[in-house]
């Protein structure tokens, strides 16, 4: 057993479930703190948060195929097919939880999305802070913490259900997605609290609250996950795949857009690829 895995099961034990609590603990936690640096970095540039997103969009994209699809294929016994599918369904899902949430890309952008169904009556103002916090409450649930909590807990459980070197492999994926996760968690709470206080919301207000919602979220999701499918290891290939089909899609559809437009794609695209070298990494330290 590595280091790394060795110190983890010696301070929070061999319960996957418990082990799943931390690791949701973990990220919240980092969403919090980057959620909390608005009260110090008062003004940050685009070109800034540009280049943390795609940073955040690399650890993502390189964790989606090292921690959950190519374990996943192997879970399957070789077979890529559960895998494949448990992406395109969680790619759909996704799809679909952002057609239910019609205002959120425009209160983060202020430009309407025109593949989203249209609702009645006028499109609020983004200066409207009640609407814009409850949607980005929403936004966030459903796009961005969801596949990530669930990500995590899918891991522990899959390292649970392995045995022998497979399970330290296993338990060490499962580490390194969790600090993949936390690490790319603070550049996004960092733009999802810009954007609060640009709707007109209070700085440290916002901070506080999006830590709440990180840990609410989160939490319950990693515990979720790692249950679902210790309880029904059948699923595990398919949950892992569902995960993985979540997180590209939100690269795809929300966090590559963003950065590519104001001018400073190469400053993203940069991220992006400082965010995969710095998964891969981990991926292969902690292994």
């Amino acid at each position: 057993m590595s280091a790394a895995t060795d110190l983890f099961v010696n301070l929070v034990g061999d319960s996957v479930l418990v082990q799943a609590l931390v690791g949701g603990i973990v990220i919240a936690f980092m969403n919090l703190f980057g959620a909390s640096l608005i009260l110090f970095i008062r003004d940050p540039s685009e070109r800034f948060l540009d280049g943390a997103l795609g940073f955040a969009a690399g650890v993502m994209l390189a964790a989606a195929f090292t921690s959950l699809i190519l374990p996943g294929i192997d879970a399957a016994g070789g077979d890529p097919l559960p895998v494949l599918f448990g992406v395109l369904l969680g790619a759909a899902f996704l799809d679909q939880a952002d057609r239910f949430v019609p205002h959120a890309h425009y209160l983060l952008t202020g430009k309407k999305r025109e593949d989203a169904a249209q609702p009645s009556g006028d499109v609020p103002a983004v200066d409207d802070a009640k609407v814009a916090s409850v949607v980005l409450f929403i936004l966030a649930i459903t796009l961005h913490n969801m596949p990530e909590g669930l990500a995590v807990g899918v891991g522990f459980g899959n390292a649970a259900n392995a045995t022998g070197a497979d399970a330290t492999a296993a338990l060490a994926d499962a580490l390194s997605l969790m600090l993949a996760i936390g690490i790319q968690n603070v550049p996004e709470g960092l733009a999802v609290s810009v954007a609060a206080v640009n709707a007109g919301l209070d700085r440290r207000t916002y901070a506080i609250f999006a830590g709440v919602r990180s840990g609410v979220v989160e939490i319950p999701l990693c515990v979720f996950g790692a249950l679902a499918v210790t309880l029904a290891a059948p699923l595990l290939p398919y949950a892992m795949g569902f995960a993985a089909g979540a997180m590209l899609f939100v690269i795809s559809d929300e966090i590559v857009p963003e950065t590519h437009s104001r001018g400073y794609e190469r400053v993203a695209t940069t991220g992006l690829m400082i965010g995969v070298v710095v998964m891969l990494y981990l991926d292969v330290s902690l292994a």
